[in-house]
């Protein structure tokens, strides 16, 4: 899974970088979700791969809050990329005509950059509530790479803010992000179904599927991954372990080629579909 992640995300990047047709927004925000998904890749699976094959088992301290600093923050960055998609979609949809006007190179680089802070911004205090936590004890972990709950869980001093940030930043990027993803998507749906021919109808359903797909690889292990970690109480430590993993593994193969054109696809049915 490692390979295909690192070589379709490559040569995804590489073709909208050197093909001038596909300098255009859908195809911006599709090259930033693959350059997350290439960065999470690269930060997370060659240390599961030394830890299968090797046995390597042992992390510097630096290289752990490091290493979770990068996979929250480009996770809030790739769920900040989704919300930007699902808004391309929506102005696609709507306002057809007016999409160039809207979403031009500025406004684009704009949210963009919106979404690199916002993700940067709201995950940094991670790296800085786990530097400064007491440690103490046996500094070991069932897990293949260190998340914040994962680092928090070794502290030995309370670790009551910890808990309630984390908490409050997964609610704030979990649920705000879905919601708005489900509402743009559904009035999407909802509009296209009024659009005659019947071709059209089918064409927004398979691409909606494709969407629903690609944005469950990615929530889907991510919320699961989270429920464990608050009631792992519950559930035994290998199913705990298998879905932190998958949260890591699905993502970065997700279906980006398929979504690409889709959603080129889509656009041009709905700009035919209009009068």
């Amino acid at each position: 899974m490692f390979l295909p992640a690192v070589m379709m995300n490559g040569v995804l990047l590489f073709l909208i970088q050197t093909e001038c047709s596909l300098h255009q927004p859908m195809f911006f925000f599709l090259a930033m979700l693959s350059f997350v998904d290439l960065v999470l890749s690269l930060s997370t699976l060659p240390k599961m791969l030394a830890i299968f094959w090797f046995g390597v088992t042992i992390i510097s301290s630096h290289s752990c809050l490091s290493q979770m600093f990068l996979i929250h923050a480009f996770s809030a960055i790739e769920s900040g990329v989704l919300v930007a998609m699902a808004l391309d979609h929506f102005v696609a949809i709507f306002y057809p005509l007016h999409y160039p006007t809207i979403l031009t190179p500025v406004v684009v680089i704009k949210i963009g950059g919106l979404v690199v802070l916002s993700g940067v911004g709201l995950t940094i205090s991670f790296l800085c509530l786990a530097h400064f936590l007491l440690y103490c004890g046996l500094h070991m972990i069932a897990y293949t790479y260190f998340e914040h709950m994962v680092v928090v869980k070794l502290g030995c001093a309370i670790t009551t803010v910890n808990s309630l940030y984390a908490f409050a930043v997964a609610i704030f990027l979990g649920v705000g992000d879905v919601a708005f993803i489900v509402c743009s998507y559904g009035e999407i749906v909802r509009t296209v179904m009024h659009f005659p021919p019947p071709e059209a109808h089918a064409k927004a359903g398979s691409t909606w599927m494709v969407h629903v797909c690609a944005i469950l690889f990615f929530y889907g292990p991510g919320f699961l991954s989270l429920a464990m970690q608050w009631f792992g109480s519950l559930t035994a430590s290998a199913v705990k372990v298998i879905l932190a993993n998958l949260y890591l593994l699905f993502p970065p193969t997700g279906p980006h080629c398929v979504w690409s054109q889709d959603q080129a696809d889509m656009g041009i049915a709905v700009h035919n579909t209009n009068p």
